[in-house]
């Protein structure tokens, strides 16, 4: 099954900070930059990221059988 895993969620062309697991403050060792988050399955965590740079940039998960089964999108950055 897709989602009763943990997810490792990743965004290309960036790195990000965790803000918030479950509206919890991210333990220390989830406090510095990342380009990849792990994301239990029914867990919201909550990122902040910016662009320099303006394109279609992906984000996915990084297992390979959830890729082919379309867990990928894209982000427009104007």
């Amino acid at each position: 099954m897709l989602g009763h895993e943990t997810h490792p969620f990743h965004v290309h062309g960036v790195q990000f900070r965790i803000l918030e697991r479950d509206g919890q403050p991210p333990p220390d060792n989830e406090r510095g930059w990342k380009d990849t988050v792990a994301v239990a399955a029914g867990e919201k965590v909550k990122i902040e990221m910016t662009f320099t740079e303006t394109g279609t940039f992906m984000y996915h998960c990084h297992i390979l059988e959830h890729e082919e089964n379309g867990m990928m999108g894209q982000l427009k950055v104007d």
